[in-house]
């Protein structure tokens, strides 16, 4: 039963999102394409596939992912590539991030982020012992920029944030020296600051997250509605399909401001339990990897908990107006086919490492 339980937690956190996509999307779906259901059904589709995804890797021994590390990396490079083509990657939102196959979309950076795990997971495996001379991690940092760079190029910074503090997370974890990091940190806040001030809307998201009020019909708008809708929640909030502000306050409430909603309509208990499964899954994921007898399976699995990790810290920090709005999805949660696919996927090698190790 115990090995179970980080099943169990998925599957109820894809069943509270699937309810929570509908709650937060009807409005929005029968105004724009006359079917309150548009949102919810694609949802419910990619959840299915989700599970024969996640049911799949729970039965492929973790080790064929380390066997085949450069060739999963390759494929991910390469269609980081062709998405940036025009007429083969699509435009939405200002952004060249997804393909499109019929009214199914898919995008590459999410593959991206567990191709480059995967490598990374091998790579450290290998030179573990070696790592703390520096020039033997220059290679996977030199990878990591490089995807980093590709899908800043769609552009897409959350998704580059999340896989490269993936990355940096399990090189903590290695013999790496902590000097290394300082410099990589240095080197890391002045890259980031030089994206910041090449991109006027990320500019202007900074603005608005040090005071969203300052242009509360602009870039302060999403934030301020945001917390339009988590303030009314209080203790148990105002009802399950009860909330005021997926009435076309709140831009797009399914994707990545779902969790407002939730605090609107279930109130603070209601996030708590959402919270707290997520930190089981975390904290069973790091047990997972402390647990694994070999070097790749703690790393793969350290790997995609620290993603999941800080993809859920970003969103939840972005929705409370802890951080900037950076469009990172809520994992599980926000409306999104080829997210949820991949994270459920995930959860299922987490727990086919699990089972190889228990």
């Amino acid at each position: 039963m115990k090995k179970k339980r980080l099943l169990i937690a998925t599957l109820i956190l894809v069943a509270i999102g699937l309810v929570m996509v509908y709650s937060s999307s009807h409005i929005w779906a029968e105004a724009k394409f006359n079917d309150s259901f548009y949102y919810i059904k694609r949802q419910a589709l990619f959840a299915v596939v989700g599970l024969v995804g996640m049911f799949c890797t729970i039965h492929i021994d973790y080790h064929f992912y380390q066997k085949h590390a450069l060739k999963i990396l390759i494929v991910c490079f390469i269609l980081l590539i062709l998405v940036l083509i025009p007429g083969l990657g699509m435009v939405r939102g200002g952004s060249r991030s997804w393909f499109a196959i019929g009214s199914i979309s898919l995008q590459p950076s999410e593959l991206f982020k567990i191709g480059m795990i995967i490598f990374a997971a091998k790579y450290i495996s290998i030179y573990y012992h070696y790592l703390k001379k520096a020039r033997y991690a220059l290679t996977l940092l030199v990878v990591a920029f490089l995807g980093f760079a590709l899908i800043m190029l769609q552009p897409d910074f959350g998704t580059g944030v999340v896989m490269l503090a993936s990355i940096v997370i399990m090189i903590i974890a290695s013999p790496f020296k902590f000097i290394y990091f300082v410099w990589l940190g240095i080197g890391g806040v002045a890259g980031l600051v030089g994206l910041i001030a090449s991109a006027p809307y990320r500019l202007a998201r900074i603005v608005a997250y040090l005071d969203p009020f300052q242009d509360p019909l602009g870039s302060g708008f999403q934030m301020i509605q945001s917390l339009y809708a988590i303030g009314p929640g209080g203790l148990l909030g105002v009802g399950f399909d009860n909330s005021v502000q997926k009435h076309f306050y709140l831009p797009e409430p399914q994707t990545d401001f779902i969790f407002a909603i939730i605090c609107e309509e279930f109130g603070l208990i209601g996030a708590g339990l959402v919270v707290c499964l997520y930190l089981y899954l975390i904290i069973r994921g790091v047990r997972i990897a402390l647990d694994s007898k070999d070097l790749f399976g703690t790393f793969l699995a350290l790997g995609i908990t620290a993603m999941l990790g800080i993809q859920i810290m970003i969103n939840l920090g972005v929705v409370v107006g802890l951080f900037p709005v950076t469009g990172v999805t809520l994992p599980f949660m926000s409306y999104g086919g080829t997210s949820l696919t991949i994270v459920m996927t995930c959860v299922g090698i987490l727990i086919n490492i699990e089972q190889f190790n228990g």
